[in-house]
């Protein structure tokens, strides 16, 4: 269980790393200037929560990415995603079932 949580940790600090890279190069007239640096600081924090193996960053690791992935599901255009934001879709998803192992797997370690 140690691998996954280097991973979930590493998916986690790079997906927040990634967000705070588009708050940088977008500048603040971006219209979602403000939930990609509020998610990449909740991202970095989770990342590093679970670098500490707190117990309580497994169950955030789990319910914060189930917020973007909704708002992508309802509010993004799909013909004009960009690499980038499927990136970081993704990193969402793994870092979100990578949690879900560590939680699941709890009692056989």
């Amino acid at each position: 269980m140690k691998t996954i949580r280097l991973l979930a940790a590493s998916l986690f600090l790079l997906n927040g790393v990634l967000h705070l890279y588009s708050v940088i190069t977008k500048g603040t007239s971006d219209q979602y200037f403000v939930p990609a640096l509020a998610f990449g600081i909740i991202y970095c924090t989770i990342g590093t929560l679970l670098l500490l193996k707190k117990r309580y960053a497994i169950w955030l690791g789990i319910i914060l990415p189930i917020i973007p992935l909704l708002m992508a599901i309802f509010t993004v255009d799909f013909k004009t995603l960009d690499t980038f934001s499927i990136s970081i879709l993704v990193l969402d998803i793994l870092g979100l079932l990578s949690c879900l192992i560590l939680l699941l797997n709890k009692n056989k370690v």
